[in-house]
């Protein structure tokens, strides 16, 4: 059963918070092709300084019992893209990204559409 945790063993001694979590899995959405933003706004550009509480609204990270991670995300995407696509590159790009940085295996990258962006 996943369960809602506060830090992550990285390797012995090294752990993560769930804002560095969030922060790296926030990061990496962000970069996808046809990613606005998390739900709440929040772009790469002030994903860093938003703090927990904002970025809870569009980011969760669990832990499973396998010792793996899931990452629930909402997104705001843009209009005119393909959402399938849209979605599956940012569950690859958020995956890869926490796996190569932490170490962490990552089960699953759930993503929720929250808004369709149009852009200037």
């Amino acid at each position: 059963m996943a369960k809602d945790k506060k830090q992550f063993e990285i390797e012995d001694g090294v752990v993560a918070t769930e804002e560095v979590m969030a922060i790296i899995a926030g990061l990496a959405a962000t970069e996808a092709d046809g990613v606005s933003s998390l739900d709440g706004g929040l772009t790469s550009a002030n994903i860093a300084k938003a703090g927990m509480s904002k970025l809870s609204k569009g980011i969760r990270v669990v832990s499973n019992d396998d010792e793996t991670i899931s990452v629930h995300l909402s997104l705001n995407i843009n209009y005119g893209t393909e959402i399938p696509s849209v979605c599956k590159s940012a569950q690859e790009k958020v995956k890869s990204t926490i796996e190569s940085m932490t170490g962490i295996n990552v089960r699953d990258v759930d993503v929720r559409i929250a808004s369709v962006a149009m852009s200037n």
